[in-house]
């Protein structure tokens, strides 16, 4: 009896040793100091099971503690950090509760396929999910957009969503954020100017074609809207570059030079034939763009054009003859340089 006795309580304790080691020692194999985890939505424990597989060093001991803790029926879907040196009950507890978020950045996108292409690569939602969230008929009539004025509802920023956020979800959250956008200053200063909100933002997008300087913008916008107020054509080039690339559906075309023949394009969005503003944006405006629309500088000027003595920045001109010799100064070095498109 003593003999049984003891190798009970020896065998209790080789149990009791592995139950020790299962939950407190460590058992990540990875080298790095953390390693991320996508468990995607409505995945079961074996798809746990596989992406953990490479990363720990003993799956069994994973998968008794997970059991014990209540974990295999219960998988949440979402990005998981694990730590270097995590045991069981750590791994087990950072993949129940620790679904981390992950920062969503876009800017300067020219068509919903792209947005749908950017934002897919930092989300789960796939780019089709996506780009038919965007184009849904019903979503654009209750909130009067349009398929080619809703680009204009997803504000450029960086925003926190959790991973597993489905097409739907980023969708009614960019609403929320575009409502949020447009407070009551903001709106204050479009009904001020005589523009709608997508008219302001259409309008920005090509304010943030012609300059890449912030600073330059307000003076840009100023330009633009002395234009509109006297009823003259913008003659905006971003217009005919941005109606090149939709009627050859090459928009990864990289067009430097427009041509005189570019400027009988028949499109909407041909400003040096058609006197109103574009039917929508030829891009995705920065909020520093937007808000040089809604605060453009007052001055005399209706023209301008690259400035070949200080790269980046325009020469401004408040009459035509001005202009045009700003214009061949701009043209002989363009030549000079062989720029041909």
């Amino acid at each position: 009896m003593f003999a049984i006795a003891v190798l009970g309580l020896i065998g209790l304790g080789i149990f009791s040793y592995y139950i020790y080691n299962s939950i407190f020692s460590s058992n990540t194999s990875f080298k790095a100091k953390e390693e991320i985890v996508y468990i995607p939505t409505e995945a079961g424990f074996q798809t746990v099971l596989d992406s953990l597989r490479p990363l720990v060093k003993d799956l069994e001991s994973f998968s008794l503690i997970a059991q014990k803790k209540g974990y295999t029926n219960n998988v949440r879907p979402g990005r998981y950090i694990l730590k270097k040196g995590m045991n069981n009950n750590e791994l087990v507890n950072a993949l129940r509760i620790g679904n981390k978020p992950v920062h969503v950045v876009f800017n300067n996108q020219e068509r919903l396929e792209d947005l749908a292409g950017r934002v897919a690569a930092q989300i789960e939602a796939d780019s089709t999910a996506l780009l038919q969230s965007f184009k849904d008929s019903t979503f654009l009539n209750q909130n009067k957009f349009r398929e080619n004025t809703v680009l204009g509802m997803y504000i450029p920023n960086k925003y926190e969503f959790y991973w597993n956020t489905s097409a739907e979800e980023f969708r009614e959250r960019m609403k929320k954020e575009y409502n949020r956008f447009w407070n009551d200053e903001r709106l204050k200063k479009a009904e001020e100017i005589g523009l709608a909100p997508t008219e302001v933002i259409t309008l920005a997008s090509i304010v943030q074609k012609e300059t890449a300087k912030v600073e330059e913008r307000p003076k840009v916008a100023g330009v633009y809207m002395n234009r509109y107020k006297n009823g003259w054509k913008l003659d905006a080039d971003p217009t005919i570059i941005y109606a090149i690339k939709q009627k050859t559906g090459k928009y990864d075309t990289i067009i430097k030079r427009v041509l005189y023949k570019d400027l009988e394009l028949d499109s909407p969005y041909n400003t040096y034939k058609y006197a109103q503003l574009p039917p929508g944006p030829i891009s995705m405006p920065d909020i520093s763009s937007i808000d040089a629309v809604l605060n453009y500088q007052l001055h005399d000027y209706f023209y301008f054009v690259a400035n070949v003595e200080n790269f980046g920045y325009h020469k401004f001109a408040k009459t035509l003859a001005q202009h045009n010799r700003n214009k061949q100064e701009y043209i002989r070095w363009i030549n000079r340089k062989g720029i041909k498109r």
